[in-house]
């Protein structure tokens, strides 16, 4: 991370500027709400200014600032948490001053979210017949630890009425979908109609590989998760091929899916040791908490609008 001195200082002394306002506010005060704001522009210098500087003159408070600007790349990347009285600064003007920002720097993305005022993200969760992801996705919804509305959950596997999943999905009111797929026909143009609407999907382990032709029609991001045992680890059962083999490194990844296969801009990725110790039963269960933790923290992350595409094959996560 780099910033700039000229910057920096106009920064520091904006937000000191602020901080002792002779109008002070109270971060704990109920009238105050939190809003987020990420920005990427060609770099030059008084960005950090004016973005500072639009949010202190509505008497808003900044808490956090992360910026990112490459090392011989004229590209600026930022991420702010503010609070802000919606009644001083109402959101539609909120919306317009970023806007106004984002002109006035050619901004190829300038993105503002109020958690308390916008809608919570909708998003539609596929799964083929392994539940750990789908089931940690929904209690994590369940429990309000996922600013996400789920939509449908769409699987290639049929469960029976009596199962867990379907249980719970019927006392929410999460509709199910069974459609079978394979070779030469994987539903595709189905799933389009029952994703309409949605904001990002989320491939809880889903099996099924989606085509060129869907991602183009969907049009938006789509989250997938798999294990860190690949490419050493291929075909069936993986698992046991990894702890036969000894590993000592098991791991996860999340990503955003593209043409090529498992080869789209990674979001998040953990590892864990494993060790002669471990049984196979315990191997596999160390995988799969690696994959719902890994999950889990993607899609926080891109609720929270910290995750940001860089050089078209990486991504910034803040």
């Amino acid at each position: 991370m780099a910033f700039r001195r000229s910057a920096l200082s106009n920064f520091l002394q904006t937000t000191r500027a602020f901080r002792y306002s002779t109008i002070p506010l109270s971060s704990n005060s109920p009238s105050l709400i939190h809003g987020i704001h990420v920005f990427h522009c060609p770099d030059e210098v008084g960005i950090v200014a004016k973005l500072s500087e639009c949010i202190a003159q509505h008497g808003a408070n900044i808490h956090y600032v992360d910026v990112f600007v490459p090392e011989k790349k004229q590209v600026f990347y930022s991420r702010s948490e503010f609070v802000f009285d919606p009644v001083r600064w109402p959101h539609d003007v909120m919306l317009n001053d970023f806007m106004n920002i984002g002109k006035l720097f050619n901004a190829k993305r300038s993105v503002v979210r109020v958690p308390d005022l916008d809608p919570k993200y909708k998003i539609a969760l596929l799964a083929s017949k392994q539940d750990h992801c789908l089931v940690d996705v929904l209690h994590d919804w369940q429990g309000g630890r996922l600013p996400v509305d789920i939509s449908c959950v769409i699987s290639n596997h049929d469960r029976a009425p009596n199962t867990h999943v379907i249980n719970f999905l019927k006392r929410h009111g999460i509709p199910y979908y069974y459609l079978p797929a394979d070779e030469g026909n994987k539903r595709e143009r189905e799933i389009l109609d029952l994703v309409k609407g949605t904001d990002f999907l989320v491939l809880a382990r889903y099996m099924q590989v989606l085509s060129a032709g869907f991602l183009e029609s969907y049009g938006k991001d789509i989250i997938n998760i798999h294990h860190g045992l690949l490419p050493s680890f291929k075909g069936s059962n993986p698992a046991k091929q990894a702890y036969s083999a000894g590993v000592k490194l098991i791991g996860a990844t999340t990503h955003f899916v593209t043409p090529e296969l498992d080869a789209g801009p990674i979001i998040e990725q953990m590892v864990e040791r494993v060790s002669h110790k471990d049984s196979l039963q315990s191997f596999v269960q160390k995988s799969q908490n690696l994959e719902k933790q890994c999950l889990r923290r993607a899609i926080q992350s891109y609720c929270e609008l910290r995750v940001l595409p860089y050089e078209g094959k990486k991504t910034v996560v803040f």
